[in-house]
């Protein structure tokens, strides 16, 4: 990456544990293993460089606790 910024992100400690061990078998650092997973992510999504916005007609489903949705 040529241009980076640095941003705080809140997660639930168990989610991070998660990510952490499995960054872990890897062989990646934790940073590393979530840009790779959010590239993969959005490849899946169809979002790509040249489509900022993506495809919203076909959403990815969202995954989570069901209190982080809209009742």
């Amino acid at each position: 990456m040529t241009d980076e910024v640095r941003m705080t992100l809140r997660l639930p400690e168990d989610l991070r544990d998660r990510l952490r061990d499995h960054a872990k078998s890897e062989r990646r650092s934790l940073n590393s293993e979530l840009v790779y997973m959010l590239e993969v992510g959005l490849r899946a999504a169809g979002v790509d460089a040249e489509s900022p916005g993506g495809d919203s007609a076909s959403p990815v489903p969202l995954r989570g606790k069901p209190d982080s949705s809209p009742a």
